[in-house]
């Protein structure tokens, strides 16, 4: 109810929200292969079969504020890698991935992404950008780094990630809707830093605009 405080859901409470409210209000993880991914305060996230990788390009980099969406999506490359068959992540190499599992959180939960020990201890880091918002659908893209030195075989299916689920103050009534940037994926999803170029325009307009007001006043000295 309104008024209650944060609390990080345990095992009990996670059931209790995937299995116990009605289908309007129940946090949605399919395929939920095996009951035993809900674990003592998280859920365990598998790894889904597409993945996409960052070509090299032949300008300077990464540039949001000239290149358009559809330059910047054009610099990945789509993979599918079926069950069973395997990818090599080699020692500082990135990818996106995207886990098997699709979401709906609630607009009285959020949640976070976290990596997991296992993997951790091998190099292999699993989120980047962690925080699920309230009212977000679609499964979730995880940014894949080897921050090992050795390469790390990954094989959709297994357990890559986690899954912390934490209620709020009280529902939302805003909620990640249609405006979001990222709405229901079902795979990887490239950045969509190119939607920001008029923010940044923007931005310029106003140093410039203060640049210009402050090269008019009178010379205090």
């Amino acid at each position: 109810e309104p008024g209650r405080s944060m609390t990080v859901l345990k095992h009990e409470d996670l059931r209790e929200a995937i299995f116990g409210r009605g289908a309007a209000d129940a946090l949605v993880l399919t395929p939920l292969l095996d009951e035993s991914q809900i674990t003592e305060a998280t859920v365990d996230l598998r790894l889904g079969t597409e993945f996409l990788v960052l070509r090299r390009t032949l300008k300077s980099g990464l540039d949001p504020r000239t290149q358009t969406q559809a330059e910047l999506e054009d610099l990945h490359e789509r993979i599918v890698v079926p069950i069973g068959h395997h990818l090599w992540l080699h020692p500082g190499h990135f990818l996106l991935a995207a886990t098997l599992e699709y979401l709906r959180v609630p607009k009285d939960l959020s949640a976070y992404v976290l990596g997991r020990s296992s993997w951790g201890r091998v190099g292999l880091i699993v989120a980047t950008a962690i925080m699920i918002q309230p009212g977000f659908t679609g499964s979730l893209t995880l940014e894949l780094v080897n921050d090992g030195d050795s390469p790390i075989c990954l094989y959709p299916g297994t357990r890559v990630a986690q899954l912390a689920v934490h209620t709020l103050n009280g529902p939302t009534e805003l909620g990640y809707g249609p405006e979001g940037k990222y709405r229901a994926p079902i795979g990887p999803q490239p950045s969509r830093l190119a939607k920001e170029s008029r923010e940044i325009a923007k931005f310029e307009q106003v140093n410039g605009t203060l640049r210009e007001r402050l090269s008019r006043r009178p010379d205090s000295a």
